[in-house]
């Protein structure tokens, strides 16, 4: 039986494109939708947050000499493509998606209605919030969050390449430790940017439980739902 009923999961950009810098890849785009519907097979009502890294950091270094404001818009822009890539493939899979937008593109994917996408979910759909929060500014971990509370969603799974909150980088530091759990306060204070500190510190207004683990160990979803001690917990 699942841990929880309602999860908002965070997935990044980075995670579509696969062994590719750049991108999607088909494959494991593929193999995510496939977790995902089967965990959402479970009866676990299942919202996902994407990033666009797999895009802009494509043109990261044209950003960098361009406005603020217009460069996150294009960021935004890039969730809405990862959003439809997700959508195509759970639907393959069998499973009734629906995409929804901060920013108004009716031909495209729904608008972000709260209780249209609580309705969803209670159906048994998985819905995929795009675009942010329409506002330049705020990462998708911030829209992350921002959702999560919206829709009354139990946990927010932070999906991430490494197998949970370090005390050190562990992609450049191999003495680091990771922490089973932690505070909201001491993820703040260490300054462990596993997340923006605006998202960290909304949840911990909210108490808001994070579960961050690794999203590239197969089943490792599944694991997370079904409440089995994977990755870090942060806490209130």
């Amino acid at each position: 039986m699942a841990a929880y009923r309602r999860i908002l999961l965070k997935l990044s950009g980075e995670v579509l494109a696969g062994t590719n810098r750049f991108g999607i890849d088909a494959d494991r785009v593929s193999s995510l939708a496939s977790e995902l519907a089967s965990v959402a097979r479970k009866d676990v009502q299942l919202g996902l947050v994407v990033g666009g890294g797999n895009f802009f950091r494509g043109v990261s270094a044209a950003a960098q000499h361009m406005d603020r404001v217009a460069a996150d818009q294009m960021g935004m822009l890039a969730t809405v493509i990862n959003g439809i890539a997700l959508q195509d493939a759970l639907e393959k899979q069998g499973m009734p998606t629906r995409v929804m937008t901060a920013i108004q593109m009716n031909q495209i994917a729904e608008p972000y209605i709260r209780r249209r996408a609580i309705r969803h979910l209670e159906k048994g759909r998985i819905v995929i919030f795009v675009a942010g929060t329409s506002n330049p500014y705020f990462s998708t971990d911030t829209a992350a969050t921002l959702r999560a509370l919206e829709i009354g969603a139990e946990v927010i799974a932070k999906a991430t390449r490494v197998n949970g909150v370090y005390d050190k980088d562990p992609m450049t530091d191999s003495s680091a430790v990771m922490f089973p759990s932690i505070t909201f306060q001491e993820v703040l204070e260490k300054q462990l940017r596993i997340m923006d500190a605006s998202a960290v510190a909304m949840c911990r207004d909210n108490k808001m439980s994070i579960q961050v683990f690794n999203l590239t160990v197969e089943g490792n979803i599944m694991r997370m739902a079904m409440g089995e001690a994977v990755g870090t917990l942060i806490h209130a």
